[in-house]
């Protein structure tokens, strides 16, 4: 990945609007791979005091668009598969990583996990992406 695309990614996330509502930072980035991580805060838990599943789809999304947008080339979901293992404890800080299985010309799959700061398993997903063929509008 060209340096100036990870610098471009970071600062998109920065400026992201609905990361910022999650606290979700931008920790590693390269092709078919990103890393994030945000802190679980009491705002996102459900009804019965756990994590409510949004907040973790939220995390797992970041994760998914910027790691399957990384090659510079534009990407949408198309599905998306999550398993809520476990909800973390609260004010712990969960990370969702995201690494490519298969890349085409059309297509690419990625692999998620999300892991607390102990290193348990909090969810897993398998998503897929249509990938337009055009390049990024900040690349």
């Amino acid at each position: 990945m060209e340096e100036k695309l990870r610098q471009a990614f970071h600062a998109r996330v920065v400026q992201e609007p609905f990361a910022a509502k999650f606290g979700i930072r931008l920790l590693e980035i390269g092709d078919g791979h990103s890393k994030v991580e945000m802190q679980f805060r009491p705002d996102m838990e459900n009804l019965f005091g756990a994590a409510h599943g949004g907040a973790l789809f939220a995390l797992i999304d970041e994760a998914f668009e910027t790691a399957s947008n990384s090659h510079g080339t534009l990407a949408v979901a198309l599905n998306m598969n999550i398993t809520y293992v476990a909800s973390p404890r609260p004010g712990s800080f969960l990370t969702a990583e995201a690494r490519e299985v298969s890349l085409t010309r059309k297509t690419a799959s990625y692999d998620i996990k999300v892991h607390d700061d102990r290193g348990g398993l909090i969810a897993t997903c398998m998503a897929l992406v249509y990938r337009k063929g055009c390049a990024l509008p900040f690349a």
